[in-house]
C-alpha cells in the first residue's frame, strides 16, 4: 500500500525547479510549438515572430508586424503560421521567406482568430479559428488545409476552438473548447472530413486541482498515446489516457502554460509559459522539462 501511495504522489508532484531548463527567459507570449527537422520551432505572439531552438541558441526566422502568431506547423517543404490578429494563415519557407497567405476558405468564409494546427498525416493540416472572446457568439470552427492548398470547413459551433491534436492512429482529432473548459473528439474520415463529435474530458472533472475556471489551450499527443493538455488559466499541464482518465499533472513556475511539444527523443518536453498575462507583450519563458 505504501508503495502505491508513493507512486501516486510522484505522478501528481510538481516538476522540480532544479530539473527545469529555461531555454528562453524573455519570450513575448511563446505559443504553438512544433518539432520540425529535429528542431524546436515556436512563435512569440507578443512580438509577431517565429523562433527556432537548435539545442544551443534561439534564432528569429520570420517576423510580420500585426500578425499575432499563435502556432507553426510543417507544410510540405515549407511552414504555415496562424496569424491570430490579422486573421490569416501564412505560408513561409523554412528560412523565413513569405510565400503566400490565406484569409478565407474555398466557400469564401473569412477566418476569425486562426489559432492552432494539427498535421493530418497526409501533408496537410487542420487548424482552428477561435472566434471572438467572450461574451461574443459561439462561432469557433475547424478548417482543413490540404497538401494541395485547398481549404474547407470541417466543423463549427465550437466554444472558442483552440488546441488540436491527432491520435496516433489518425482516427480521432482532439480539439479544445477553451471557453467550455473541455476537450472534444471527432472521428476522422478517409477524405479528412470530421464527424461523430463527442465529449472527451472536462478538465476540472478529471483534475479538480486545475480549478473550476480551467481553460485548456494547447494539446499534444505523447509518444505513448496519452493526451497532454496545456492551460492558460494556470501553469499546469494535465495528462489524460486514451479513455479520458487522469494520469498525472505537472506544475511549472509561471502564471500559465498554454502549449507544449515533445522533444524528438520523447524524453523531455518543451513548454511555452507566460508570466505576465495582463500586460502586452505578455512576457514569459520557454522551458525544457525532463520526463524520465
Amino acid at each position: 500500500m505504501v508503495r502505491w501511495i508513493m507512486l501516486a504522489m510522484l505522478l501528481i508532484a510538481p516538476a522540480r525547479a532544479a530539473e527545469i531548463t529555461v531555454i528562453n527567459d524573455h519570450a513575448a507570449f511563446p505559443e504553438g510549438p512544433a518539432i520540425i527537422d529535429g528542431r524546436l520551432h515556436y512563435v512569440e505572439y507578443g512580438a509577431h515572430k517565429l523562433m527556432s531552438w537548435d539545442g544551443a541558441s534561439n534564432t528569429e526566422l520570420w517576423r510580420q508586424e500585426g500578425c499575432g502568431p499563435s502556432a507553426v506547423a510543417p507544410f510540405g517543404a515549407d511552414l504555415v503560421i496562424t496569424c491570430y490578429d490579422s486573421n490569416q494563415i501564412v505560408q513561409v519557407t523554412k528560412d523565413g521567406r513569405t510565400l503566400q497567405s490565406f484569409s478565407q476558405d474555398a466557400a469564401g468564409q473569412s477566418f476569425v482568430g486562426p489559432n492552432d494546427f494539427a498535421s493530418d498525416g497526409k501533408g496537410g493540416v487542420y487548424f482552428t479559428t477561435s472566434g471572438p472572446w467572450e461574451p461574443g457568439p459561439i462561432v469557433g470552427k475547424i478548417f482543413h488545409l490540404s497538401a494541395a492548398g485547398a481549404i474547407r470547413e470541417v466543423a463549427n459551433d465550437l466554444h472558442y476552438a483552440n488546441g488540436l491534436a491527432l491520435s496516433p492512429d489518425g482516427a480521432l482529432l482532439y480539439c479544445n473548447e477553451s471557453e467550455a473548459g473541455r476537450v472534444i473528439t471527432f472521428a476522422v474520415a478517409a477524405d479528412g472530413s470530421l464527424g461523430d463529435r463527442r465529449l472527451f474530458v472536462r478538465v476540472f472533472q478529471i483534475d479538480p486541482a486545475s480549478g473550476a475556471e480551467a481553460y485548456p489551450d494547447g494539446l499534444k499527443v505523447a509518444p505513448d498515446g496519452r493526451l497532454w493538455i496545456g492551460q492558460y488559466s494556470k501553469s499546469r499541464l494535465v495528462v489524460a489516457d486514451a479513455k479520458g482518465g487522469f494520469v498525472r499533472a505537472i506544475d511549472l513556475p509561471s502564471a500559465a502554460a498554454p502549449n507544449l511539444a515533445f522533444a524528438p527523443d520523447g524524453r523531455s518536453l518543451f513548454v511555452m509559459a507566460v508570466d505576465d498575462r495582463a500586460n502586452p507583450p505578455y512576457w514569459g519563458k520557454v522551458y525544457q522539462v525532463p520526463l524520465d
